[in-house]
């Protein structure tokens, strides 16, 4: 079975990356052709875009299991980091309380560092990569140091000194995370045509759901066993969870490295110094203002509600367990049933991003996320059943956006500046990547609260909402 793509990445690669700009004037309505217009008529072996899906798959254990809903929810902001005399007073002592968010404060501003280290780095990073033809090689080794990250977790012992080990490889494996991100993002067109990049980039981000789902199920197994006997002090079985998640990432990572085939060079992109990179890079954002002015806006809105949409999933599992006091289960089951939801709304969404566009998609998502946090927020002391219902429907809404928002880039990137657009994705999205936790840990410090951290994460998704408002889509794509 085919999909309708290209039969050789390089054979397109190498079509596309000469395409030229075609001239524009900043307010016109018509837009340059595009990757995916090139991609038209073509076909592609259907393994090469499995190979290209799965690697969410392979990945989304990191996001899933460790940065969501087990390792830094129920153990690194525990009361195992707390200093056992506060450990002691239990919950409703009002120092308990406020070391139990110091921690998640301090998980947030580990965050917030990771997000600007992405910001700096990504873009040259990217554009490096895409100059030499060497996607795939970075694509493979930020994921093997993610790989190592999720290893090291294992020495993380359950102690107050070892929190600051804990955060500091949280904040690393996020980084190297978003670095592999870029490079596989840029592949969505090589991978996919007009007709189809919504149904692709959803099957991404639903396999990744799906992954999550199967990685949770396997850790309420272990749970609910006892781990057969295994000792579990000294915060051993989060630990062997995190060594896990690093197995897991490599049996799954692989595919996409063996059967999609790599770029080449991109022509007319001149290899520089890596300081010297910044300067290409401004250039180039000139540029797009003055000849791709959708691609522009886009990208502002997107780097926008796109850190809201971290911020769901940064820190919900810590909404759940430490403001609606859920027990070690009842996340896990959360986190379950939150993955089945996200992966099938995501994988449905699809269908509607190539009925109706990624647009329309985003802003219906945007909109349900607003709504359901501030309802989250309001009324976060009326019991569990109100974040069983709004919480849930909360990641109802997280994946359709991110599915749609991959796939509206792709549609309007100019033929031969896939790379670098999707690069300047994950510049401009790492560049905003501090808004929701630095709101999270400001509004937890100020409040001395860590219900308020949901209102930071309103903030920003609406801010985002308001923001993709004003984008405009190009004729080609409405037509």
């Amino acid at each position: 079975m085919t999909f309708p793509s290209e039969p050789s990445g390089d054979a397109h690669a190498g079509e596309a990356g000469g395409a030229r700009l075609a001239p524009s004037t900043p307010d016109s309505d018509a837009f340059t052709v595009t990757g995916l217009e090139l991609q038209q008529g073509r076909r592609i072996p259907r393994r090469q875009v499995i190979a290209w899906a799965v690697w969410d798959w392979a990945t989304q254990p990191f996001n899933s299991v460790i940065l969501t809903f087990v390792f830094t929810a129920l153990y690194l902001t525990s009361d195992t980091f707390l200093d056992p005399a506060v450990a002691a007073l239990g919950e409703g002592d009002p120092v308990y309380e406020r070391g139990i968010a110091d921690l998640a404060s301090g998980l947030g501003w580990a965050i917030t560092i990771a997000g600007v280290l992405i910001a700096v780095l990504a873009p040259v990073l990217g554009q490096r990569a895409d100059a030499a033809g060497r996607r795939k090689v970075w694509l493979g080794g930020a994921t093997a140091a993610l790989v190592l990250c999720m290893f090291a977790l294992f020495f993380v012992q359950g102690a107050p000194a070892f929190f600051l080990l804990g955060v500091a490889l949280i904040a690393a494996g996020t980084v190297f995370s978003e670095i592999a991100g870029v490079n596989y993002n840029a592949m969505l067109v090589q991978v996919s045509t007009p007709k189809t990049v919504g149904r692709v980039s959803g099957l991404g981000w639903g396999l990744g759901y799906i992954g999550g789902i199967v990685a949770l199920a396997l850790v309420v197994v272990a749970t609910t066993f006892d781990w057969w006997g295994m000792p579990t002090e000294n915060g051993l079985a989060y630990r062997v969870i995190a060594l896990g998640c690093a197995v897991w990432t490599l049996l799954f990572a692989w595919p996409v490295l063996v059967y999609v085939p790599e770029a080449p060079p991109a022509p007319h992109r001149e290899r520089v110094s890596f300081w010297r990179s910044y300067a290409v890079l401004w250039r180039d954002i000139v540029a797009l203002w003055r000849d791709s002015r959708p691609t522009f806006w886009f990208l502002l809105a997107s780097a926008v509600f796109r850190d809201g949409l971290a911020g769901v999933f940064a820190f919900g599992a810590v909404i759940a367990a430490v403001v609606f006091r859920f027990s070690s289960n009842e996340v896990l089951i959360f986190g379950i049933a939150a993955n089945v939801l996200a992966g099938v709304s995501t994988i449905v969404a699809g269908r509607f991003d190539d009925r109706f566009g990624p647009r329309a998609v985003i802003l219906a998502a945007l909109s349900g996320l607003v709504v359901s946090a501030l309802v989250v927020f309001l009324l976060h002391d009326s019991g569990k059943l109100v974040f069983w219902i709004f919480g849930l429907v909360l990641t109802l809404f997280v994946g359709p956006a991110q599915a749609a928002s991959r796939s509206f880039l792709a549609r309007v990137t100019p033929a031969g500046r896939e790379s670098e657009i999707f690069g300047l994705y994950a510049t401009t999205g790492r560049a905003a990547s501090f808004l929701s936790p630095l709101l999270w840990a400001a509004l937890i410090a100020v409040a001395g609260a860590t219900y308020w951290g949901i209102l930071g994460i309103a903030i920003v998704l609406a801010a985002g909402l308001v923001l993709m408002l004003f984008v405009k889509v190009p004729a080609a794509d409405r037509a």
